[in-house]
């Protein structure tokens, strides 16, 4: 099992930037599928983008163009810059690692869009 922290979560206004991080405990990047997803309240947890082991990326409608997912293999950490942000991108972001039947969850940081 993988450990995973995340970081960088934070109240930003709208149009404003903001990057989170999540920090794996080993070098899990050339096996596992890394993705962020977030839950708004009331709202079901939804894939927000994703990066598979070999370098593909793929996000939800509503962040393409703004957010943009990466990894740094040296550091095991991986990103998501969070660019031109809404009030709807409001939510608890989690750090996701998964490979076949292994799933590894952060426990979550909270991003606020709000002037």
């Amino acid at each position: 099992q993988v450990q995973l922290v995340e970081s960088g979560g934070g109240l930003v206004q709208p149009g404003g930037s903001l990057r989170l991080s999540c920090a794996a405990s080993r070098n899990i990047f050339g096996i596992y599928t890394m993705g962020w997803y977030r839950q708004a309240p009331g709202k079901q947890r939804e894939l927000v983008a994703e990066i598979m082991n070999g370098g593909r990326t793929n996000y939800v409608t509503s962040v393409k163009g703004r957010f943009t997912i990466s990894r740094d293999n040296a550091k095991n950490t991986l990103y998501l810059q969070m660019n031109s942000v809404k009030p709807e991108d409001t939510a608890v972001y989690y750090c996701n690692a998964r490979a076949g039947l292994l799933v590894s969850w952060g426990q979550g940081t909270q991003v606020t869009v709000s002037s």
